[in-house]
């Protein structure tokens, strides 16, 4: 059986997404399950793409742009992002596999791809009214709001995706985190920062 159109894998990815944002475990039956399907669930990094190339481009603007200037620092940002994307990919299924769990990877993983476009959908959405004007306490408490929100809902994802209790999921956040500074200290170095 062929697999289905990628504008309909897109589709339910991102509204599987937008369900499990909202605590909706059921979010999960819309996102495939399969070693195919998790390399479809990377399309989310190209949805994702030009809301982090936003997102850099406006934190250089805010503050000072790279050192080693802008192109170079654009270059160093998106190799950054491809292996943090990759990476995590990589690092978390010897990870699920530890667990028990690395059957349910391939779901997890998907899920979580796909939930990094709402994740970068929200930071967007909180960034632009810190640019435009926002109240500097404002604009911070919305964005402690916002990491804490990215923080549960990427627990959420594994431990209902995983299938595993609350404290095995905070392992892949983690992971993801510290993956993230590692990343982005080893890119700011790159670019001068």
């Amino acid at each position: 059986m062929p697999p289905p159109p990628l504008r309909l894998v897109i589709q339910a990815g991102l509204r599987g997404a937008l369900l499990l944002a909202r605590g909706q475990p059921h979010g999960l039956m819309l996102v495939e399950d399969t070693a195919q399907g998790v390399l479809r669930s990377f399309w989310a990094a190209a949805i994702c793409l030009p809301a982090f190339l936003a997102l850099r481009l406006m934190a250089w603007s805010a503050g000072a742009p790279p050192a080693r200037g802008v192109a170079f620092g654009l270059v160093a940002e998106l190799v950054g992002y491809v292996f943090a994307w990759v990476g995590f990919a990589l690092a978390s299924l010897p990870m699920a596999q530890a667990a028990g769990r690395g059957k349910e990877w391939a779901h997890f993983l998907a899920a979580w791809n796909w939930g990094n476009v709402v994740q970068y959908l929200m930071l967007l959405a909180l960034t632009v009214p810190a640019m435009l004007g926002l109240p500097t306490t404002l604009a911070y408490g919305l964005g402690l709001a916002a990491f804490g929100y990215a923080l549960w809902l990427e627990w959420f994802i594994a431990k209902e995706a995983l299938k595993v209790a609350g404290g095995r999921a905070l392992i892949f956040v983690l992971l993801d985190l510290l993956m993230g500074v590692f990343i982005g200290g080893f890119v700011a170095k790159l670019t001068g920062g």
